[in-house]
Order: C-alpha cells, then structure tokens, then sequence
C-alpha cells in the first residue's frame, strides 16, 4: 500500500506546480484551432458526416502545428499534432474516394428512390446489394417468358423495374406483377437454401419488361455475411408474397372461373405507399445496419 501511495502522490505532486499564471492570451492561430476541434466534433454519421469530421478537425490539427511551431516552439507538440493532421487528410481523401465510387445506373438510382431509400437504407448497404447482381439490369421482350410451368428453375431471385408480367398456371390467369415487385417471391420463400425446385406458375411479359436479378448461390453468400441485407430481404420478400395473395383473394369468381384483374386498378399506388408496412418493420433492424459503418 505504501508503494502505490508513493506512486500517486509522486504522479500527483512531484511535477512543478503553477505559482504563476501567463496573463497574456495565446496567438489568434491557437484559439482557431480550438474552434475547429469544437465545431469539428459536432459532425454528424454518414460519409458527409465523416468529411465533415476529418476536415474540421485536420485544419484544427494544423492550426495547432502551426502554433507550436511559431509561438511555442516545442517539437514534440508539433510532430503529434502534424501527425493527426496526416491522419485526418487520409482520412478525408479515403471517405471522399468512397462517396465517389457509390454512384449507380439511372435505373439503379430510380431503384434505389423508390424502394430502399425510403426504408432508410443507406448507399453502402445499397451498393453491396447492386454489386450482387452485376449491376446488371436485364430486358425482357413483350411476349416472351421469364419462366415457364414445371419447366423453369427456381435458381434466382428477380425484382421486376418496369414494365408488367403476367402470372398463370396451366393457361388460367393468377394476376400481375408490377414494378418494385418481385417475380418469384412465393417460389423464393418455399425453397431452403440448400433445396433445389422449379416453377409451377408461368411468368409472360405483358409489355417489354426490365428487372434486376439475383443470382441465388450468391445471394445466400451476402445473406451469411450481412445479417441486416438478410432481414431487409426476408421483410420485403414477406411483404410482397402478402401483397400477391391479395391480389389473388381480389379476383371476382365469374360462373366457374375468375374475372381477368384490372391492371389499372391492382397497380400499386405508390412506391412508398407499397412498403408502408415493410418500412415499419424495417426500423427494427437498425442496429445491425450500423455495423455497416
């Protein structure tokens, strides 16, 4: 006990202690400096929030080299502090090399708008989830089958952008499939990842169609690797079989079939209005987005 009294009171008052105080203030560049680390430190997340942080901050570092350089005339004051200067100018230029590089396709961008901005998805988790589709956004003619019944592998996931498709099974209408929706939903959600399967519905573009697709190996491995990409696509994938089983409850029995769906009147409204629910769902899992950075 006596060793570790000594200690401290050897830390505490063996220094010298201020009998007298500088009446003068410091140079004008210390007190900017001082300003800088204070606004500085008010910066917000993100990546405007971290360019905001780095570049305060390094001009305050600076400010304070430049002050002990001057008027202090310490070296070591002035190596520590040009040293967080360096850092936070790498830092700077490394966050601003990123925003740069998150930038997308129109359609993309359109994508991103309308259905994963609204959610609050930010534009890194955004672009994982673009670079797991090649970034490739694919046409489909009028006419022409994105899957056809007990002949089609179920080996993807598709999200249609525009255009409409049309859903039956052994000739017979189910209903349609519009934009911000996706194509194989029901056939996705039956499936485990290690199951195998093939369509039993027939999917025939109604107008010239574009959609993005997920290849689905390679979707399982970003699910294993991002928890929250996983839950956000378990919440809209949940959210849009719902919305199909809707569709199909709203057909009109006529003597012994159904009456065909109006495509103007089973159009979603909107796309923020389509998600309204995922969107409540979705601020459940903001803590696992923020490991994203």
């Amino acid at each position: 006990m006596g060793e570790n009294a000594s200690f401290w009171e050897s830390l505490i008052y063996a220094h010298p202690t201020c009998t007298t105080w500088k009446q003068e203030a410091e140079g004008s560049i210390y007190h900017l400096a001082s300003i800088f680390f204070v606004v500085g430190f008010m910066g917000g997340s993100g990546f405007f929030g971290l360019l905001y942080v780095f570049s305060l901050l390094g001009l305050g570092f600076l400010c304070s080299s430049v002050w002990a350089w001057l008027d202090v005339c310490a070296a070591d004051i002035f190596s520590w502090n040009f040293v967080l200067f360096a850092i936070c100018f790498v830092q700077f230029v490394y966050v601003t090399y990123q925003v740069r590089s998150v930038a997308f396709d129109r359609e993309f961008q359109e994508l991103y708008s309308a259905l994963f901005q609204p959610l609050g998805i930010s534009l890194t988790v955004y672009r994982k989830i673009v670079l797991c589709c090649d970034a490739e956004v694919i046409t489909l003619e009028k006419e022409h089958c994105y899957a056809m019944q007990g002949k089609t592998p179920i080996d993807k996931l598709s999200l249609l952008v525009s255009g409409r498709i049309r859903v039956t099974v052994d000739g017979e209408f189910l209903h349609y499939i519009f934009p911000l929706q996706f194509l194989d939903s029901p056939e996705w959600d039956s499936l485990r990842p290690t199951e195998e399967g093939i369509f039993q519905v027939t999917l025939t573009a109604e107008t010239d169609c574009r959609y993005v697709a997920w290849r689905r190996k390679k979707l399982y491995l970003l699910f294993a690797k991002h928890r929250f990409i996983s839950r956000l696509f378990s919440i809209l994938i949940g959210s849009d079989i719902a919305e199909k089983l809707y569709a199909l409850n709203d057909r009109v029995p006529v003597g012994h079939g159904f009456r065909k769906q109006n495509p103007a009147a089973a159009a979603p409204q909107s796309g923020q209005g389509k998600w309204k629910v995922a969107k409540q769902k979705s601020g459940e899992t903001k803590a696992d987005e923020a490991k994203f950075g």
